[in-house]
Formats: C-alpha cells, sequence, structure tokens
C-alpha cells in the first residue's frame, strides 16, 4: 500500500441510480472538497438492473491509488459478484475488500474515514460500525 494516498471506495448497487445516488450522498456529507475518490458500479452495461463484473472492475480501477479499495454492495448477487472477482487476483485491484456494511451509512462513514487519511483497516471499520446506528 501506498503511503498518504487515500482508499478508495466503490458503492456497488443493482440500479446505477441508487449506486449513483449513494456515492453523491457520502461525498457531501464528507465535506465534498479533499475526499477519497468514490466511484459508483450499478446496474448492467446497458441500463438495466442487476450487477455487472465489468463495471465493478473499471470502478475499482478508477479509484486506487495504490492504499486499496474498499467495496460496499446492496444485495445477494452483488456480494456474489465482488466474491468471485476477489477469487480471481487480475480483475481487482491489490488491497480490495469487500466490506461487511450497510450501504448508504456504511459508505458515507467509510468516505468520511478514507478522506480524513484512514488506511483500509479504520475505513472498513467505521463502515462496520454503521450497523451499530440506532435510529430510535
Amino acid at each position: 500500500m501506498s503511503d498518504g494516498a487515500p482508499v478508495g471506495i466503490v458503492l456497488v448497487s443493482h440500479s446505477a441510480q441508487v449506486a449513483a445516488a449513494v456515492a453523491d450522498l457520502a461525498v457531501g456529507l464528507s465535506g465534498g472538497k479533499g475526499t477519497a475518490p468514490v466511484a459508483a458500479a450499478g446496474g448492467t452495461p446497458d441500463g438495466g438492473l442487476g450487477t455487472s463484473a465489468e463495471l465493478i472492475t473499471a470502478a475499482a480501477l478508477s479509484v486506487d491509488r495504490g492504499a486499496g479499495v474498499a467495496i460496499l454492495v446492496d444485495l445477494g448477487s452483488a456480494v456474489l459478484t465482488v466474491k468471485t472477482l476477489l477469487l480471481d487476483e487480475d480483475e481487482l485491484p491489490p488491497g480490495s475488500r469487500l466490506v461487511d456494511a450497510p450501504l448508504v451509512e456504511g459508505a458515507v462513514a467509510a468516505v468520511v474515514a478514507a478522506s480524513a487519511g484512514a488506511d483500509l483497516d479504520a475505513v472498513e471499520a467505521a463502515a462496520r460500525e454503521a450497523y451499530e446506528y440506532r435510529k430510535v
């Protein structure tokens, strides 16, 4: 991993619109300036609902700065797609990691942590802590 480089964040959803909206929200709530690189990978290449290994790989490559890539997903087949990509060492950048966290809250926490200079382990921990956010 590269010293001083930010962790990249990839947000995977079955919907391109959801992935993009979550990315916009996370970047906006993190302050907007000096944020870690964030990419949305939603839907299929033809604009339909689903997940695409091709779009996920492209998103991960676009945010990779050498410090690792945290990948957050929405539903089951997105998890399976990312796990499959992680098994093939040539598909995703080194240090890519599937993060078990809620998509929206986890994305905000991950982007804030990565933008503050946290390493991949700390970014993952921040995103995972989002499971503990109570709303009542």
